[in-house]
């Protein structure tokens, strides 16, 4: 995400490892002061909060050791309670519990009681910017009357204003500070980049960069300009360096350890981690990678990335953490997405990701309820596209017609845009990128033509499918499910092999990467269209590989066997067997009860036996799995069971 305006920073040093005193009674006689300001001085922040909150509760009205109290907590970006502690520097214990409701009249009791120190009302304010809270923040820059902190509360209430979408005001306030101000070049940089003019804001960031040397946020909202514009190559530059100065000048801050399989401990939120921007520009290569498909190395830059514990992350590290493992993790995934549409503030992107989740894993009833609950959220992130788009699927199992004729409507419109404009479709297509089609047109033809696939009615998905051709030939969404809607009328094995075959061959070095069903779709037309040499050279090259071990593959292998299941009725086949194969089997469940029972197993992501973390989010099965089931161990048990039911 774009970086806000900027407030100015303090400046960050090492820290120290040397053993840290708990409260003053552990600090020698004499050494208060200087043991307080050391720590500060060498960014040992927590330490000092460790140290200060003993003292409140000796001294709570203490007004050093809240104000430092107060400093400490916003260094190390707990934002909510830096406002606390600053709060509690005018007023009484017993209004602590009411401070959030009472922002205002907090505020005017802290300027009664200390009218001189201005320090403090801009501090409080710039907690309650930073926490969100930016209709308090603005009343606040009010009420600081300082010509010595002018230029910072220009800069502060610019910030607010562009974090409130008022440009105009922005840019006024923006306007007001001296050329030779480097934030006044970011500033018109932040601006530029909020009204999508990328390039221009990106030779601003590049003309202050050249004013003050390196810094490592400049460097990162560069990239982000580049990303924007696509442009991935110089994207990832600025992002390497990012990354290598932070490696270079902080191997304290354990990057990439984690990816190593290295025990790391966390590294919290500190100024520093802030300051370096190796968060964002870790996340950013992360888009980059999967925007690319290259899904692992999106992964793999996350891990990248310092160490914090969960509860420590960003949202937009979470965002993307679920976003990307969502394969391996759909508990997790859907349960951070879900924690971060109450947080404020969220990424925009977090609520349509979520509901095009639901809609993936066919939770139409969770879609439906979410983008009820939240229209005003729905009216400022969504697309119209995407909203239609989402409308028109939630209709599918309610109301079938209604659904196709939706998506027919919305096809038909991109269609005609399409045609409008096939010259730049084929250009894009010259240049490998074909966003044009596949973040719009094909999404629609997908779910148009799933309706009639549920159905059963493949005659109709093909007919769906022909009228595309002309904008998605070479797509291989497309490709693939044309092949498999060919193979599904039993007629039409021949055009089948010429869809599977392409995609399989392109794969041969790696065949098991191809999914199953489709190896079985053309081995069977193989066999259908007389074909037996290729269909033996196909299965002797999966053979091959599966001598390495592939369960998932044997298994949809399996079932791929039985279909179609009205055909081959099972229970047409009889099967006896030998009183030691029977006793094996039997072994074979007892032993997986025992080494399974601590295997979480979850089948349904929002099923309700997905427990808690410590974070509020669901995990699948802790301490035992399976919501009571015993984790693996009890699936054995259950399937044990039906085994000795059907023996009998």
């Amino acid at each position: 995400m774009g970086r806000g305006l900027q407030t100015g920073s303090a400046s960050s040093a090492p820290a120290s490892s040397a053993i840290t005193p708990t409260s003053f009674l552990q600090i020698p006689e004499g050494k208060y002061t200087a043991t307080i300001y050391g720590f500060i001085r060498d960014n040992r922040f927590h330490d000092v909060i460790k140290i200060l909150a003993n003292e409140i509760q000796v001294s709570p009205k203490s007004r050093a050791a809240l104000s430092l109290l107060a400093y400490c907590h916003y260094q190390v970006q707990d934002y909510h309670s830096a406002s606390d502690w600053y709060v509690r520097v005018s007023v009484s214990v017993c209004l602590l519990l009411l401070l959030l409701l009472l922002l205002l009249a907090c505020y005017e009791q802290l300027v009664r009681l200390f009218p001189e120190v201005n320090d403090y009302r801009l501090y409080y304010a710039q907690s309650l910017f930073k926490a969100g809270n930016y209709v308090a923040s603005q009343k606040a820059c009010q009420n600081v009357d300082a010509p010595q902190l002018s230029g910072k509360i220009v800069k502060l209430q610019a910030s607010i204003k562009y974090e409130m979408d008022d440009l105009a005001g922005c840019k006024a306030l923006v306007d007001q500070l001296p050329q030779d101000d480097s934030d006044k070049l970011v500033n018109e940089a932040c601006l530029l980049y909020k009204e999508a003019k990328y390039d221009e804001a990106c030779a601003k960031y590049l003309d202050a960069s050249k004013m003050v040397g390196y810094r490592a946020e400049l460097s990162y909202n560069m990239a982000l300009c580049f990303y924007m514009m696509k442009q991935y190559v110089p994207a990832l530059k600025n992002i390497a360096e990012i990354i290598e100065k932070g490696i270079r000048d902080h191997p304290e801050l354990s990057v990439g350890m984690a990816t190593e399989g290295i025990e790391v401990r966390s590294v919290g939120n500190s100024q520093l981690l802030h300051e370096t921007y190796l968060v964002e520009a870790f996340n950013l290569k992360a888009a980059i990678e999967y925007h690319l498909k290259n899904y692992e190395a999106a992964r793999e830059a996350l891990t990248d990335m310092p160490p914090r514990q969960e509860h420590e992350l960003d949202h937009v590290t979470l965002h993307n953490q679920a976003l990307m493992n969502m394969d391996e993790d759909p508990t997790g995934g859907f349960e951070k997405l879900g924690f971060l549409l109450q947080q404020v503030p969220c990424p925009p992107e977090t609520f349509g990701n979520l509901l095009l989740l639901y809609v993936k894993y066919d939770y139409l009833d969770s879609a439906a309820d979410l983008l009820a609950e939240n229209t005003h959220i729905a009216a400022t992130t969504l697309s119209p596209y995407l909203y239609d788009f989402l409308e028109a699927t939630l209709l599918k199992h309610t109301s079938p017609e209604e659904a196709y004729k939706k998506f027919d409507d919305l096809a038909n419109k991109h269609i005609d845009i399409l045609r409008r404009h096939t010259k730049q479709v084929q250009e894009a297509r010259s240049n490998h990128d074909e966003e044009a089609v596949k973040r719009v047109y094909i999404p629609i033809l997908m779910a148009q033509a799933k309706i009639y696939w549920d159905m059963e009615n493949y005659g109709m998905v093909e007919k769906i499918f022909r009228k595309s051709v002309e904008f998605c030939n070479e797509h291989d969404v497309w490709k693939l499910n044309v092949a498999h809607v060919l193979f599904m009328q039993e007629s039409k094995y021949k055009e089948a092999i010429s869809f599977y075959e392409p995609i399989v061959k392109k794969h041969y070095d790696n065949i098991l990467d191809v999914t199953a069903i489709v190896l079985a779709n053309l081995c069977v037309s193989y066999i259908m269209t007389s074909q037996n040499e290729e269909a033996e050279d196909l299965m002797r090259r999966i053979e091959k590989e599966e001598e390495r071990g592939n369960y998932e593959f044997g298994i949809s292998r399996i079932m791929k066997s039985l279909e179609p299941f009205n055909k081959k009725t099972l229970a047409k086949h009889m099967i006896i067997l030998k009183d030691s194969v029977f006793q094996e089997i039997l072994e074979f469940f007892d032993n997986c009860e025992i080494h399974g029972r601590h295997v979480p197993v979850v089948i349904d992501p929002l099923s309700p036996d997905a427990s808690q973390s410590p974070t509020g989010h669901r995990t699948a099965g802790s301490g035992g799995g399976g919501g009571g089931s015993g984790g693996g161990g009890g699936a054995a048990r259950m399937l044990k069971s039906l085994f000795l039911r059907l023996y009998e």
